[in-house]
């Protein structure tokens, strides 16, 4: 690695590089998965009740999902990311230098001529395509390594990632290819060890996807509460069994009551019901698990399926990484990513490489205590 001053840091070239992809991929990932982490995690969580909602400035209400759930919301998220994004990133990468190419050939018509690019020689002509960009192949890297995060981090909310991935590369790698031949000049090869910091940034996002995914299962998703409701508190409930006849009056369990009197002064409704249902609306039901206003306890408190629904999301999320890190860690004991023959070979090469260096060290030293002896005979017969 070549030597940077001593009052840069860090000090090599490889150190800088890896510095340089860590902070430029984490700028990437934090401006482009904002969303899609807001919307899975946070969209509807914290707007209180209805009659006791958290307003910001004491006026505007906090957004909330759609009565069906936050998954939906985050699937349409996913597609568009993985749809229309994809789609402008291959036209922006092929069209950029498309219109510099037709730019630099418009200047030289106009300064040799029409015919001006036949007359030139070969070389001359690949010398006026683009130059690729010195970061492009960290450009390609970081692009890949994004569209990875995105395929796995929410792959539970949105399954068709992994295929519209596969489709974008199968048409990227022939755009690629088109503008490696056509558009840029001839790129100079350089030799690399291994893809260098990238290996940890994937190990990172593997092990962030699990747990995302785990959390989008337990908490954004309905299949615990659908789960608790299956076993704990619908017609099935302690026969351990659950099926769909199981799920009957789940949506009722899964609202809670409100009376309209309730509502704070903001959040007053303009009609009281009656112009719509022939007489007034007293209660309104939402989705939540709180006691209702007549309650002998507490009125809008949580509810005992509440807390059986949150215990229940825990246990799936630490069960579910535990189960996922183990077959990880066993596949990963099991296939080996050098194969036994080939690190017995290498480190038979190593061994090879030592004793050679140190037959090497050991004829050397010897021919210079050969000559040292030589000329101290010489000396000492050449003394009266």
């Amino acid at each position: 690695s070549v030597v940077r001053p001593s009052c840069q840091q860090p000090r090599t070239e490889s150190e800088w590089e890896n510095s340089f992809t860590l902070k430029m991929f984490l700028f990437q990932f934090v401006n482009l998965n904002s969303s899609t982490f807001y919307i899975a995690f946070f969209l509807g969580r914290f707007t209180g009740r209805p009659g006791a909602y958290i307003r910001l400035i004491n006026r505007w209400k906090l957004e909330e999902c759609h009565p069906s759930g936050c998954l939906i919301d985050l699937c349409m998220q996913m597609g568009i990311i993985m749809v229309l994004k994809q789609t402008w990133n291959n036209f922006m990468e092929l069209g950029y230098p498309l219109i510099q190419n037709w730019w630099t050939r418009r200047r030289l018509r106009q300064e040799h001529g029409p015919n001006a690019k036949a007359s030139f020689p070969q070389w001359e002509r690949d010398y006026n395509l683009q130059p690729m960009n010195a970061y492009g192949l960290f450009d390609e890297y970081l692009e890949m390594i994004l569209q990875f995060g995105f395929t796995t981090i929410f792959v539970a909310a949105f399954p068709l990632a992994p295929l519209l991935a596969l489709l974008n590369n199968i048409i990227e790698i022939r755009l690629d290819a088109y503008k490696f031949v056509t558009q840029w000049r001839r790129p100079l090869p350089s030799q690399a060890k291994d893809i260098g910091i990238w290996y940890g940034i994937l190990e990172g996002i593997g092990i962030l996807s699990v747990i995302t995914n785990a959390f989008v299962i337990a908490v954004t998703s309905d299949f615990i509460p659908r789960l608790v409701y299956a076993y704990k508190y619908g017609p099935c409930a302690g026969q351990g069994r659950a099926g769909e006849r199981c799920m009957m009056g789940y949506v009722n369990a899964s609202l809670s009551m409100f009376r309209v009197s309730d509502f704070e002064n903001t959040s007053v409704p303009r009609t009281d019901g009656s112009d719509m249902f022939g007489e007034a609306v007293k209660y309104c039901r939402y989705r939540d698990y709180r006691e209702p206003p007549d309650s002998p306890g507490e009125p809008y408190s949580y509810t005992l399926q509440f807390w059986h629904v949150l215990a229940a999301r825990l246990a799936f999320i630490i069960v579910f990484e535990h189960m996922v890190f183990t077959i990880k860690n066993l596949i990963a004991y099991l296939i080996p990513d050098l194969p036994k023959d080939l690190r017995d070979r290498m480190r038979r090469e190593k061994y090879l490489i030592q004793e050679m260096m140190y037959e090497a060290e050991l004829e050397r030293l010897q021919k210079e205590k050969n000559e040292k002896k030589k000329n101290y005979r010489a000396h000492h017969n050449a003394l009266p």
